[in-house]
């Protein structure tokens, strides 16, 4: 009864310019880092049936130095989608009532998890980039299954990354892109949402559930704390994860001519080495291209298909702090299950 009475005293209370402003940095960082670029990538693909080398491509021996290179590469790409990844997930902490939340993604139950997958179709980020405002949603209660609704979702069913696909690869691989991805982001948050028990994420973030914690406060000291606390809690841990996996990327993918074939052990190895990896968004299909001319089987390609994008160490890691381990362990592995499924498939 009292947090009832709270949230309706907190939105008569509560500014809407804030919402207001939340959404407008939305719209203009979407735009400048994701909808404007990708308009002008989807023509390119269309004529020239390629979006890029792949970002695996020539290892070199000297570990140091490939982890170096790979890093480079890796975050001259996504840089500005993960500065607007921190910025929204901070913001998300102060500018949203959090009893908004609550009513749409914050619900333990099957429409919190739909929810989750259909906000972030049009953020089209990479499963790192869209770490950090699962974090933040998850400082405002929102549930497991809607953050990992909302995680998942960005990469696996990126509009723009079908569109790629569709002339790069084929609109087979499209098809079964997004069907298998809606299985998988639906199935993995609300397997996780029913087999894990969720604990309340705690944080020193002034909550906007409680009307007097709208007023106290300068709003610039509360978003520049909800910043630096995103920032050391996800961004360190993201860095080194990224360059150790850029030194073990020649074990992760070989290039040897005819290597990965048509097997079961290469659909099973491909679906966990797409679950460690880390790729900027729609990297997956220059990765798949390249191992393809170089002799990789349809149904480990598949596997990739589904786990490369999805999720990652490092990503899994930026979020330790935000779900229960076992949640993520668990995600993890259903992930690699999905792809190992979808690849052994084609097997039949």
């Amino acid at each position: 009864m009292q947090t009832q009475t709270s949230l309706r005293v907190d939105e008569k209370s509560f500014a809407w310019w804030k919402p207001v402003l939340f959404f407008a940095v939305v719209i203009v960082g979407l735009w400048v880092v994701k909808w404007q670029p990708y308009y002008g990538k989807a023509f390119t693909a269309a004529e020239t049936h390629s979006i890029g080398k792949s970002i695996i491509a020539q290892p070199e021996a000297n570990l140091f130095k490939a982890a170096w290179d790979y890093a480079m590469v890796y975050f001259l790409a996504v840089w500005k989608a993960a500065v607007l990844g921190v910025l929204l997930g901070s913001l998300i902490q102060v500018l949203i009532p959090q009893n908004w939340l609550l009513r749409t993604l914050g619900q333990s139950r099957f429409s919190g998890t739909l929810f989750g997958t259909l906000f972030s179709l049009p953020g089209m980020m990479c499963t790192c980039c869209a770490a950090p405002v699962a974090v933040g949603m998850r400082r405002q209660s929102v549930s497991m299954g809607g953050a990992l609704a909302f995680w998942l979702g960005n990469p696996l069913l990126n509009p723009a990354t079908l569109v790629f696909m569709g002339f790069v690869l084929g609109w087979q691989f499209v098809l079964i892109r997004v069907i298998a991805g809606i299985i998988t982001v639906l199935g993995v948050a609300t397997l996780v949402q029913h087999w894990v028990k969720d604990q309340p994420q705690t944080t020193d973030i002034p909550q906007p559930v409680i009307a007097t914690a709208q007023v106290q406060g300068n709003f610039l000291q509360r978003w520049m704390k909800a910043l630096w606390n995103l920032f050391w809690s996800t961004i360190p841990v993201y860095i080194i994860a990224v360059l150790v996996l850029g030194a073990a990327r020649v074990w992760l993918f070989p290039h040897a001519d005819g290597m990965v074939d048509n097997t079961l052990f290469w659909v099973i190895a491909m679906a966990i080495a797409g679950c460690l990896f880390v790729i900027p968004t729609a990297a997956e299909i220059p990765i798949i291209q390249t191992m393809m001319l170089a002799g990789m089987g349809m149904a480990p390609a598949l596997a990739l298909l589904i786990t490369l994008p999805a999720l990652s160490l490092p990503s899994l890691v930026m979020l330790h702090k935000a779900f229960p381990a076992k949640a993520l362990w668990l995600a993890g592995g259903l992930v690699a299950l999905s792809g190992a499924i979808v690849g052994a498939l084609a097997l039949i």
